[in-house]
């Protein structure tokens, strides 16, 4: 049988949370909580410059099997965004 929308929208919110979330602890939450060791910007500067970063090579090299962890990347550094958003506007 194969899968409804709805199933392979979860299966594709599963993975990219999956990648996240290993990414998150790879890095040591470095993405919503720099470091600022070379860069002094703030978490939503940040994620904004890698999001940059990611749609020019997307615009570059196109959507293909060789970006599709582009792609990957281009959703998590989004949710990231939403997040870092979130709470810069909590701390105002």
């Amino acid at each position: 049988m194969e899968k409804t929308t709805e199933q392979k929208i979860w299966d594709e919110v599963n993975a990219i949370g999956t990648l996240l979330s290993g990414k998150n602890k790879a890095y040591g939450d470095s993405a919503v909580n720099p470091v600022n060791i070379f860069s002094k910007g703030n978490a939503v500067d940040s994620l904004s410059a890698r999001i940059d970063d990611k749609i020019m090579r997307i615009k570059n090299k196109g959507i293909n099997d060789n970006t599709e962890d582009t792609v990957s990347d281009l959703i998590g550094y989004l949710i990231l965004l939403k997040i870092a958003l979130k709470e810069t506007d909590d701390t105002k």
